[in-house]
């Protein structure tokens, strides 16, 4: 990394913020010290365009340290909230969000909008199409699952499936055209009442009893091996 760059250009985008009074979530690498390998990481700056926080991604891909993204990064350990206009929201990055285990505890911590940044791309065309396949569904099933909306951004180079937004009903709701630039532009109303199936016991399930309604005390029910 040309790490000098990377500074000025951040400091740029961190006028920009300033200037527009915008929040911005912005991917990079943030370098550590010695022979420790960077972070794979979000910053969060605000809108008076100051870092205020940085989510380094937990889940990096690899099965040892000199695979995958492991080879390359330091994975990191530490969940980051922050609230803007009164949304609380949650950071991931690309391949943590095959763990549901991550989106549970944003939710419990109140999480209302994951920001979820992907670099899915460049690719061939099969992992391409398997990507298609199973990356929405997750999200969709993600936000259903814990009642948030998720934003998902991607590249837009070739075999890139494009950036979308998903409501907390688990419907998407805006799609990029694929393999173009583009902006998406939402409206995040939390406050907007959408279905929600798992409502009338998701607290108690994520404190870990297992199951609506009251247990009953009855020995056909002990019973497993009878009809």
């Amino acid at each position: 990394m040309d790490w000098d760059f990377l500074q000025v250009s951040t400091e740029q985008v961190q006028a920009l913020a300033r200037e527009y009074r915008m929040w911005v979530v912005l991917g990079s690498n943030h370098r550590l010290t010695g022979k420790h390998k960077p972070h794979n990481s979000l910053y969060v700056i605000d809108d008076k365009g100051r870092l205020v926080d940085r989510y380094d991604k937990m889940f990096c891909t690899g099965k040892n340290t000199k695979d995958g993204d492991l080879a390359h990064y330091s994975p990191g350990e530490k969940f980051v909230t922050f609230d803007v206009r009164g949304v609380r929201c949650g950071l991931l990055i690309c391949h943590d969000f095959r763990y549901p285990e991550l989106f549970r505890e944003y939710k419990r911590r109140g999480v209302e909008l994951m920001l979820v940044s992907f670099h899915n791309a460049r690719g061939t065309k099969e992992v391409h199409e398997k990507y298609m396949i199973y990356v929405p569904p997750t999200l969709q099933g993600a936000a259903a699952s814990n009642y948030f909306w998720i934003s998902a951004s991607n590249g837009t180079a070739r075999h890139a499936w494009p950036s979308f937004v998903v409501n907390a009903e688990g419907v998407i709701i805006d799609r990029a055209r694929p393999h173009r630039p583009a902006v998406l532009i939402n409206t995040i109303d939390t406050k907007v009442k959408l279905f929600d199936a798992s409502v009338a016991w998701r607290d108690r399930c994520m404190t870990g009893v297992l199951h609506s309604g009251t247990l009953v005390e009855d020995p056909r029910s002990k019973d497993r091996t009878a009809l």
